[in-house]
């Protein structure tokens, strides 16, 4: 626990409760954003770029780059700082060179909402767009990860068990999104991305104390890791997921993919005018660089000043609460929980909003025997966004009950299995005129099969590596399936400024 001092304990709580009714704030400020299906998934054009650049930087890093991968690093040393550096290059790159036409594209396809509205109107196929939100519900493994990492700070914090944390940050965060859907996640994770910042800034600061060295800390950690294990400063690790220098470049493919995430790239949905690109991914390389490559290295500290903790996990709050000031870490676990949270929402909006606009939109009129207008359906679809968030809500605590072994393996499990399925219809739809909706329905469901394949039953051991080899599947079934079904080549997309 943080300290045994009731004022302090109680310091903590009121700080959580203070935020918890910030967020809950916003939320009711953005019920007027959310009375559409497209506001409710988007707020298109009622955010400033900069925030809703800083929201994409937040809601990529999450529990996993605050608490999972730091507890990766407190087991297998410093390779795993192949990911934190990889988080922000290669997704930066990557979102550079992604989001302009993805834009675009939206822009073209009449302002869409979604990623699998997205792939829908790019591919003509109503079929993929429903696909692709089914996919997308791989992304409650991801929640679950989420949950577990905030229920895992209240009880190594405050002391509040395991089962209730996870219920108070399932109750709160559908609170705020179901008030205020896309602008009070955008907002909330705005504000998140500045605790989570100075929290990365202050994690960095105190190796001056906790390790040592002056100008040389770095080296100074270095050599009390190698005391310990001299595989723990080895560039790639003997044991783990970075064992290999194909794993490692397996890595970078995975973080290059990631910003395809829909729940990522509903942010660029958000921009309004193309212009507004430019700060957005300035915003987001700048928190980004910040946040992906400081809180890991806590991880490290952590093997050093406690190096038999019984979970790796807890690595970072035990350094928190061991290295500063009770009041400090006290802010300082907040900035935590801003990162949990940061992710968690932007995920619950993803997948509700592609329920209610990527299947029940797809599917009522099919079912429907009254004719329904298209704003009696938009309405409805809102409604039916909104109870599956509930019951995603509920689905998420019930798989958040028991703990899994690594918080950050959970993760990337879910992610990898969607990428696994997109990354060849999204980025061939970019390039190659000839692919249709055949070969990118075979190629989401090869790919996502695949990756299910190779890793539940043991085939591929390495994550990384099985979302590769199913990646490369994928991209190899929608060339020839486009190929031997396509009749002439599609149109090719050709974009202006906008204006």
């Amino acid at each position: 626990m943080l300290t045994d001092s009731n004022v302090l304990l109680w310091t903590v709580i009121l700080l959580l409760i203070g935020y918890f009714g910030l967020v809950t704030w916003i939320g009711r400020k953005g019920k007027q954003h959310s009375r559409s299906m497209a506001g409710f998934a988007t707020a298109r054009g009622k955010v400033n770029p900069w925030i809703v650049g800083a929201s994409f930087a937040t809601s990529y890093a999450s529990a996993n780059l605050f608490i999972g991968v730091p507890g990766l690093a407190y087991q297998y040393g410093t390779a795993v700082l192949w990911y934190t550096l990889g988080c922000f290059g290669v997704s930066w790159v990557a979102l550079l060179l992604f989001t302009k036409t993805f834009w675009r594209y939206g822009k073209k396809f009449g302002r869409v909402s979604t990623l699998p509205e997205w792939l829908g109107k790019r591919y003509n196929s109503k079929a993929l767009q429903a696909l692709v939100s089914i996919l997308i519900l791989f992304n409650v493994y991801y929640i679950v990860g989420q949950n577990v990492g905030l229920a895992t700070i209240f009880e190594t914090v405050i002391g509040i068990p395991y089962t209730w944390g996870i219920v108070i940050g399932v109750t709160i965060t559908i609170l705020y999104i179901g008030l205020g859907g896309a602008f009070a996640q955008i907002v909330t994770d705005g504000i998140q991305g500045i605790f989570m910042a100075i929290t990365s800034v202050f994690v960095a600061l105190s190796f001056l104390w906790t390790i040592g060295g002056g100008w040389n800390v770095f080296g100074e950690l270095t050599s009390k890791l190698s005391a310990i294990d001299s595989n723990l400063t080895n560039a790639v690790a003997s044991g783990g997921p970075y064992n290999s220098v194909l794993a490692i470049m397996a890595v970078q493919f995975l973080l290059f993919s990631f910003v395809l995430m829909p729940h990522l790239l509903n942010k660029v949905l958000s921009i309004e005018t193309e212009e507004e690109l430019a700060p957005f991914t300035l915003s987001a390389g700048i928190v980004l660089c910040i946040i992906a490559t400081l809180m890991v290295l806590g991880g490290l500290a952590a093997r050093v000043l406690y190096p038999s903790l019984e979970s790796a996990d807890a690595a970072i709050p035990m350094y928190i609460i061991e290295a500063f000031p009770a009041v400090i870490a006290a802010f300082m676990i907040v900035g935590i929980v801003s990162a949990i949270l940061s992710s968690t929402d932007s995920l619950y909006l993803g997948i509700t909003t592609s329920i209610g606009n990527d299947l029940y939109r797809v599917l009522a009129p099919l079912v429907m025997k009254k004719e329904r207008s298209a704003e009696q359906l938009d309405r409805q679809a809102l409604k039916v966004a909104k109870g599956a968030l509930v019951a995603i809500g509920l689905l998420s605590l019930y798989f958040s009950l028991e703990r899994p072994e690594s918080l950050s393996i959970l993760i990337q499990f879910s992610f990898s299995a969607i990428i696994s399925g997109i990354i060849a219809p999204i980025t061939l739809g970019y390039f190659w005129n000839r692919g249709n909706n055949y070969g990118a329905i075979a190629a989401l469901i090869t790919g996502a099969s695949l990756y299910v394949l190779f890793t539940s039953q043991n085939l591929i051991a390495n994550i990384y590596m099985a979302m590769f080899f199913s990646s490369i599947a994928s991209y190899l079934v929608m060339f020839f399936v486009s190929t031997w079904t396509a009749k002439e080549e599609a149109p090719a997309y050709r974009f202006k400024k906008s204006v």
